[in-house]
């Protein structure tokens, strides 16, 4: 038990039949370059060996607490933020690592900006056996550019993310998102603080098959859905249920190895130009940030096009009002 009822950070791991992994998690937060945190682990009810690999640990930092029955993630999550003691509150996954400098880096940036209620970094990553990959998941850095990019996808990386302890016990998660309670989150913080990510990679994370991420795609649509309309609403656009889907399509093409074609292209054009000019009513987006935002995704979907429409597609981009920012778009895009 932690005898430091007061530790500058709570790094927070919640843990569900990771035996296999949690061990690791662990051992990165106790070779970190600072030393005045605890570790909470909430195990959600775990019928493999975590508790008992968690339990091998003595350090004294560390602080297991172990729900009766499985609570899910929401849930699970809220009871982290409840029991956090620490000012600032980072989070991990239990089958992903920290960088060393990880909590010296983001506690640096916290103390000199006391208006970001989080932040987060870019991430790099690693296969089921911890090989480092070749592939590094990179996010904007800038407040209005992470705000504009949340009507399109989640623009920060939870396992990431650390925050200030007295704001997410005031937000918390929604436990009606079992998928996506992040992001959601993260939508809810963006109006009313500014939220950073830190250009360099300070965790590495797991691809496995394990995750709920790839067991769960379908619920996990809904609820970015569910995200995005209500952002669409705020923003002041009118939609119909049959633009969700090609909505979430523009910023996962590569993922989803989807090639547009003339219809989609014609559907992307409009509806962009229909975001920028519903935010020229309603100025809910700062810019120039949204006006990148909506220059990327038409950018990346005309490059994505090629392939199937040929160099052609360079007469869809610049008969567009949408390519008139391609060079600052350029210089800003996150790769």
């Amino acid at each position: 038990m932690n005898n430091s009822t007061n530790p500058k950070v709570t790094v927070f791991i919640p843990v569900y039949n990771r035996e296999q992994y949690v061990g690791e998690a662990i051992e990165s937060i106790l070779a970190q370059t600072f030393s005045d945190f605890e570790i909470l682990l909430v195990d959600d009810g775990s019928t493999d060996s975590s508790v008992d690999t968690i339990r091998a640990f003595t350090d004294p930092r560390i602080r297991l607490v172990c729900s009766e029955e499985n609570l899910g993630i929401p849930k699970t999550r809220n009871k982290g933020v409840e029991l956090a003691r620490g000012q600032y509150m980072a989070m991990l996954d239990s089958d992903d690592r920290a960088y060393p400098n990880r909590i010296e880096k983001q506690i640096a940036f916290l103390d000199s900006h006391p208006e970001y209620a989080q932040v987060g970094s870019w991430c790099r990553m690693m296969d089921s056996q911890g090989i480092i990959l070749n592939k590094v998941k990179r996010q904007p850095t800038q407040p209005d550019d992470i705000h504009a990019q949340f009507l399109f996808r989640c623009a920060m990386s939870n396992r990431s993310i650390m925050a200030r302890t007295a704001i997410l016990q005031e937000y918390r998660y929604r436990n009606d998102f079992p998928r996506c309670q992040d992001y959601e989150l993260h939508v809810r913080l963006a109006k009313q603080y500014k939220l950073g990510n830190i250009p360099e990679c300070l965790v590495y994370g797991r691809i496995h098959s394990e995750q709920i991420t790839g067991q769960t795609p379908g619920l996990g649509d809904a609820k970015k859905q569910e995200i995005i309309s209500g952002q669409l609403h705020e923003l002041g656009v009118t939609f119909s249920e049959k633009d969700l889907d090609p909505h979430l399509t523009l910023s996962r093409m590569r993922k989803s190895q989807f090639i547009p074609d003339s219809a989609y292209l014609e559907w992307a054009q409009e509806w962009l130009v229909r975001l920028q000019q519903a935010n020229k009513q309603t100025h809910h987006y700062a810019e120039p940030a949204f006006t990148h935002a909506l220059s990327e995704k038409w950018l990346q979907t005309c490059w994505t096009a090629r392939t199937k429409i040929g160099w052609g597609i360079w007469k869809y981009f610049f008969r567009s009002s949408l390519s008139k920012n391609m060079l600052s778009t350029l210089r800003r895009r996150v790769f």
